[in-house]
């Protein structure tokens, strides 16, 4: 039995908006440490870090999100939250729920996705 709630041709369509919100949520971080908006707490990471992780956040979201070299800056982003993962968090708990590293592993998995995949039906990689 085979129960449709949603038809399968919006998967396109949906890819494109997966895509595009996860950029726009992605980019924010790059945002917020090369353009100070919005505002964060002060990090402990040194200002070189802070500047070249929030380089490759505001460069790749940006390319994420207007779907143009979708799926090498996808496949760079994924390994990039999966160093991310394992240097940062291990020390609070091997768990992402106990060491509040869910969303760099979300990430890590729909960056993974989108680079197998593509951007989806709305991008400048299908112009």
């Amino acid at each position: 039995m085979n129960i449709t709630i949603i038809p399968q041709s919006w998967a396109p369509a949906l890819l494109s908006l997966l895509r595009v919100m996860t950029a726009l949520l992605f980019l924010e971080h790059g945002t917020a440490k090369i353009l100070g908006f919005p505002a964060l707490e002060p990090s402990p990471l040194p200002a070189f870090m802070l500047i070249v992780t929030g380089l490759i956040e505001l460069i790749g979201g940006a390319l994420i999100l207007v779907g143009f070299l979708t799926r090498p800056t996808a496949f760079v982003l994924s390994g990039y939250m999966a160093v991310a993962y394992f240097i940062a968090y291990p020390p609070m708990g091997f768990f992402p729920m106990n060491n509040h590293g869910e969303l760099t592993v979300l990430y890590c998995f729909v960056f993974l996705y989108l680079a197998a995949a593509g951007a989806g039906r709305y991008a400048i990689d299908k112009a």
